[in-house]
């Protein structure tokens, strides 16, 4: 996918903060950004959210028969 720059203005604190975060993370400020963006937008949270979804329908009956299933709790 072909990248569009953008412009954005920020405090100091915040550029430093940006700066040392993407630093940790051993990426660019560039791509810390974007990342952030991204989770903000949902994009990795739906990931996430299938993932879950799909283990938990692997292992339904593992925990059904751990923990019951919702029928049996409510009595």
């Amino acid at each position: 996918m072909p990248k569009t720059q953008l412009n954005v203005r920020v405090d100091e604190a915040t550029a430093e903060a940006a700066r040392q975060r993407a630093l940790q993370r051993g990426m660019s400020v560039n791509r810390y950004i974007e990342e952030l963006v991204k989770q903000d937008a949902g994009e990795v949270g739906h990931t996430f959210v299938e993932a879950a979804a799909d283990f938990m329908k692997q292992y339904e009956s593992v925990f059904a028969e751990e923990f019951g299933t919702e029928g049996e709790r409510a009595r």
